[in-house]
């Protein structure tokens, strides 16, 4: 099987919504945004699908070396994801510390379950979302530096949605991501999470918690400089969708992300992108 193809397979496997924004592009950035997926798919396995972390971390060490393979003339990646990133590494100029900082990421999951403060669920949020921000406006193409100042809050945005769509998940996998001290704020006991039982002061945490992603989204695109607008515009699709769940799970009522993951199905992911793409994004 040739890398590409490995790795829209990877992609393929997962109805995520990060490769919904980018079917409009021209097939070589849809290919290198399919391939970073990948890139991260493969990561994220290797923290949520080991149950020693031992065997975990060791793995990760790997990735780190056969990153470095990406970036080494005269040297072949193992992996075929390594492998295809090598050529996309090249044509869009991919900075070798950006993609690393994705496996740093992945190693925090292992060795910490909590966090004590917002300001260290930020340093977390950056490593697993917000250099991925920055590393799909590289392959998006732009030309002025506060377009990656935008992408990284971006980043932040997005990650701040996940964490509240998957708190039940994550609590049944043994972590908390919503910091302690905000719960503690909130008078809500670790327990009443990890047990999956709502009580009006979590509906209040969660409450706090959508007002300050959705804050994070105003940010972002405050960021974004309007004569690079057009050029970003793929991932303004892709923060649509996201921003569109965050809605969904107010409406929805926060107490039930302990109990099941709210999800936009894709006809309506299809709809939304469509007109991001002709009328743009404005949360």
């Amino acid at each position: 099987m040739q890398p590409l193809e490995y790795c829209r397979r990877k992609a393929a496997e997962s109805q995520s919504n990060f490769l919904a924004g980018f079917r409009f592009l021209p097939q070589p950035k849809q290919n290198a945004m399919t391939v970073l997926y990948a890139y991260c798919r493969e990561l994220d396995d290797v923290a949520d699908g080991c149950s020693d972390s031992r065997v975990a971390l060791t793995t990760l060490h790997w990735w780190r070396a056969d990153l470095e393979k990406v970036f080494s003339d005269g040297q072949t990646p193992e992996h075929p994801v390594c492998q295809a990133l090598k050529t996309v590494a090249r044509d869009f100029s991919l900075p070798h510390n950006e993609l690393a900082e994705i496996i740093n990421g992945m190693q925090m999951d292992l060795e910490q379950a909590r966090y004590g403060r917002f300001e260290d669920l930020q340093l977390y949020c950056y490593r697993v979302a917000g250099v991925v921000g920055r590393l799909i406006t590289r392959i998006l193409g732009f030309s002025r530096p506060e377009t990656l100042d935008y992408a990284g809050k971006m980043g932040l945005a997005l990650q701040l949605t996940n964490i509240i769509r998957d708190v039940g998940e994550d609590a049944r996998n043994g972590r908390i991501y919503l910091p302690a001290e905000e719960l503690q704020r909130f008078n809500v006991p670790a327990q009443t999470i990890l047990q999956g039982t709502p009580t009006p002061e979590f509906a209040e945490l969660m409450a706090f918690q959508i007002t300050r992603a959705r804050q994070t989204y105003r940010e972002a695109v405050a960021l974004l400089p309007h004569e690079e607008r057009k050029n970003q515009k793929a991932g303004l699709v892709m923060a649509s969708i996201y921003f569109a769940l965050l809605n969904e799970i107010e409406r929805d009522g926060t107490g039930h992300v302990l109990q099941y993951k709210i999800a936009i199905p894709a006809p309506r992911k299809k709809r939304i992108a469509l007109k991001t793409w002709l009328f743009g994004f404005n949360p």
